[in-house]
């Protein structure tokens, strides 16, 4: 990705104010935060998914995501694991589960919108930020393309534009934040056919997960996943199979990320003072790849073009040599053609005039002067009389 100049001196000025505010950032990390009150979250009760991909197929529409390759009815794709892209913000992913016995069991993949979100907290640029509605959201003027979300994310949820060079974005579920602000239901859970997804407040969420694990103690694991994950998340499940059985981590603890990170984000004021200098490399190396890479684009360029000049001027002597071979071919025909008509004609005068000479040789020949012709005339008068 190329680097302006104009976003260039935007990083320097960022550089700049952050030398001045990292240690109140620092204090910030290491205060565990709780939430918004009444923010919202949506509850995944995996034992009511069917696998439909309605949730996807929702997903798509109200994010105008490119169209998948195959149908959102297909459900061949279950077939394999899969994780969000750019173009799937969530996934549907089937798990032969042995604490289900042989019924399968699906689980919805997004982003889980952490109370403390990893991803911001080592976002240097304040790219991504947790809203009072509860969803994490991005905000791709700000970003510079580091992916060090990626990276920090526990649940391997953002991912990145690569395919476009020009303005890559980080791409992930925002929980349809800009529907909600709107008082509407995020896409998936207005969709869901069984009521797997449920909208609401992350209090109430909870207290709606303890009465169905109360209701049905045999029926679900004595656990909501996200309710102490990483710190609690704004996206909570139960399930009626072990999460690890559904390739979710049970590793992470309760201990929120910025926790994690205060040490590295002590560090801030210091390497933020760097950051002027380490730009300015950046930039210079950034202008000299740019250079490179279109003196190679331009070689690049001649040589197709003259691989494609080569390959018609071989395909114009090759069609020129097939239309002279016709027409030689034709030539030849018509010349063939032509003496066999003329020995043929030969032929047949040959046998007319041989025809004739037989005619003349079986002709009596005394009827071959006149004088014989008078005597045969006068003998022929005299018997008539």
């Amino acid at each position: 990705m190329a680097i302006t100049r104009r976003k260039f001196l935007g990083w320097m000025g960022a550089a700049g104010a952050g030398v001045t505010v990292g240690k109140s950032a620092q204090a910030a990390s290491n205060k565990h935060f709780t939430g918004y009150p009444d923010s919202m979250g949506v509850l995944h009760d995996i034992a009511r998914c069917v696998g439909c991909r309605s949730c996807e197929a929702a997903c798509n529409t109200v994010n105008q995501l490119p169209p998948p390759e195959a149908s959102f009815k297909d459900l061949t794709v279950l077939d394999r694991k899969r994780r969000t892209t750019p173009a799937e913000y969530t996934v549907v992913n089937r798990f032969d589960a042995t604490g289900a016995g042989s019924k399968p069991v699906y689980r919805k993949n997004q982003c889980n919108h952490c109370l403390e979100p990893a991803c911001a907290s080592v976002c240097f640029v304040k790219a991504f930020s947790k809203s009072k509605e509860g969803a994490v959201i991005y905000d791709a003027s700000v970003c510079v393309g580091c992916r060090y979300c990626m990276i920090a994310c526990p649940f391997e949820i953002p991912t990145y534009e690569y395919d476009k060079a020009l303005a890559p974005r980080v791409r992930k579920c925002t929980m349809c934040h800009p529907r909600v602000q709107e008082g509407k239901l995020p896409g998936c859970v207005e969709s869901c056919p069984t009521e797997a997804l449920t909208f609401g407040k992350r209090d109430d969420l909870l207290k709606i997960a303890r009465e169905r694990m109360r209701k049905e103690p045999d029926k679900y694991i004595d656990h909501i996943y996200g309710e102490q994950e990483m710190g609690g998340t704004n996206w909570l499940y139960i399930s009626n199979v072990p999460f690890k059985e559904l390739g979710m981590r049970e590793d992470l603890g309760v201990t929120p990320a910025p926790a994690l990170t205060a040490g590295a984000l002590g560090a801030v004021p210091i390497v933020v003072g760097l950051w002027p200098v380490l730009l300015t490399g950046i930039y210079a190396i950034s202008q000299r790849k740019d250079k490179v890479a279109a003196e190679e684009q331009a070689v690049a360029v001649e040589a197709a073009q003259n691989a494609t000049k080569d390959a018609a001027a071989a395909e114009l002597k090759k069609t020129l040599e097939m239309k002279e071979k016709e027409k030689e071919t034709a030539i030849n025909m018509a010349v063939k053609k032509a003496l066999e008509e003329a020995a043929k004609a030969q032929e047949e005068a040959a046998q007319a005039e041989e025809g004739a000479q037989a005619q003349d040789a079986a002709a009596p020949a005394e009827d071959a002067t006149p004088e014989a012709r008078d005597d045969k005339d006068a003998k022929q008068t005299e018997e008539d009389s």
